[in-house]
């Protein structure tokens, strides 16, 4: 089953494919044939939109086009043999221990303030997604345990440690939370209005926290997520727990999010692995 911002994501990727339709004249599915379909995503690429954008959109374009050869309404999908460009995987940079500092060492008052500096907190403390973090009700954290269960991509479930400041930041929300949240309101974290806070409100709350603390370049929740990841890798060097930490399903992608040299990973492995190990001669 696809969460419901993949399937918003690729209502607009179907949206988008339909005005090229329209701006080419094409009045039938049919029409739209491989040929065609490569000019879209070059008129993509021309704008700027990264290949992984890209990807996602031919992804929703070939799961469409099944659906119309399941319904018996198309014979062939044009989408099959194409594939999206290539681009650098361009990465946030992460903070360092003194902006993080600044943005989290401090004492808000107002319940939305202290309700940001919980998001924040927890952010940091376990390498959550922006849909990891909204997702989240209130049983999903354990306080005494120091413990959340998250649902992440693919629906796939994993129990995260939760860091004493997030915690403390925590129970300090969760006093003020029902000046904001309704008595069947089961979301962690709630909006002026007392219903669960969406990706978008937390985007932008965070920006906010950004400018207000002077943190350089733009503050996002992914940003959190790679100081994170950065963060414990360099102090841990332990790539597989890491992996574990972040959801990632394929190793290579936790790597990615990382800064450590090859020369520290060749140390790692020089020091852990059997048949690498120095041996004095």
């Amino acid at each position: 089953m696809l969460s419901e911002h993949t399937l918003s994501n690729y209502r607009r990727d179907l949206d988008q494919l339909a005005r090229f339709c329209d701006d080419q004249r094409i009045a039938d599915w049919q029409q739209l044939d491989t040929r065609l379909l490569r000019r879209h995503i070059a008129a993509l690429r021309s704008r700027g939109l990264a290949g992984s954008s890209i990807q996602r959109k031919l992804s929703a374009c070939r799961s469409f086009y099944n659906f119309l050869i399941n319904e018996q309404r198309l014979q062939h999908n044009p989408a099959l043999s194409l594939q999206a460009p290539k681009s650098g995987r361009k990465l946030p940079k992460p903070l360092d221990v003194d902006q993080l500092g600044s943005l989290l060492d401090q004492t808000p008052t107002e319940p939305l303030e202290i309700r940001d500096l919980a998001m924040l907190e927890l952010f940091y403390s376990c390498g959550l997604r922006l849909a990891e973090l909204v997702s989240l009700d209130q049983f999903d954290i354990d306080l005494r345990d120091a413990s959340l269960t998250v649902v992440g991509k693919g629906r796939k479930e994993r129990q995260l440690p939760v860091g004493r400041s997030a915690i403390k930041a925590l129970r300090q929300w969760l006093e003020v939370r029902d000046q904001l949240a309704g008595a069947d309101q089961e979301a962690l974290f709630v909006n002026h209005r007392g219903g669960r806070l969406t990706p978008r409100g937390v985007q932008q709350r965070l920006k906010r926290w950004g400018l207000q603390s002077g943190t350089q370049g733009k503050l996002h929740p992914h940003r959190l997520r790679h100081s994170f990841a950065s963060h414990m890798l360099e102090s841990s060097g332990d790539l597989r727990a890491v992996q574990e930490l972040l959801g990632h399903a394929d190793i290579a992608t936790t790597q990615i999010y990382t800064h450590l040299d090859f020369q520290h990973l060749a140390e790692v492995y020089d020091n852990a692995h059997p048949r690498a190990k120095k041996t004095d001669t």
